[in-house]
């Protein structure tokens, strides 16, 4: 004797009453085609799983609310799916719009610079200033924090032979960019 399948109107008012199994029913007849439609929706791949869990999440608070449609929840899940792949839509436009205005790694201003600013000679300052990003990096990691320069070439992303070579077009610009103290100023 074989059992009666149980339809969406049944399932949904045990559901309702509490039947986490009748609520798993539905789950497990519905889930593929939700899967699918929010794979329709979605741009990354990785939010159709999330849009579709979603979509049972608010099947199952909503429930007081849910109108079946000719017995089924399936149109009410396939619309709620559609709106929440709207909204991480929405939600990601929003998200890349506000790293788009967010200043660029090389744009912004480096705390290091408001430092020099007032601590050191405006000359090396500028001697600094003058030189690339990569060749201040490799000037306060080897002269001015004492790392060995195989260590510094590999933090900032240059092979060792470019970082002595860097190194030494940098010392020789600072040296051009600071004059030379004369012997008075040197000797007492």
């Amino acid at each position: 004797m074989s059992e009666e399948p149980i339809d969406d109107t049944t399932a949904w008012h045990a559901a309702c009453a509490g039947d986490g199994a009748a609520f798993g029913l539905l789950f497990d007849r519905h889930h593929a085609r939700v899967r699918r439609h929010a794979a329709r929706l979605v741009v990354a791949a990785a939010d159709v799983d999330d849009v579709a869990a979603s979509a049972f999440l608010e099947l199952w608070r909503r429930r007081a609310s849910v109108r079946l449609v000719r017995g089924s929840v399936l149109p009410w899940l396939l619309v709620t799916t559609t709106n929440l792949a709207r909204n991480a839509a929405r939600s990601t436009r929003r998200y890349e719009a506000f790293l788009s205005r967010l200043p660029r790694p090389d744009d912004a201003r480096d705390v290091a610079d408001d430092v020099l600013d007032r601590q050191a000679d405006p000359r090396l300052v500028a001697g600094l200033r003058g030189l690339s990003a990569t060749d201040r990096r490799l000037v306060a990691l080897v002269v001015l924090d004492g790392l060995p320069l195989a260590d510094a070439a590999e933090a900032v992303g240059v092979s060792v032979p470019a970082a002595k070579s860097r190194l030494h077009r940098a010392r020789a610009r600072l040296r051009a960019a600071l004059p030379q103290p004369t012997l008075e100023e040197v000797a007492p």
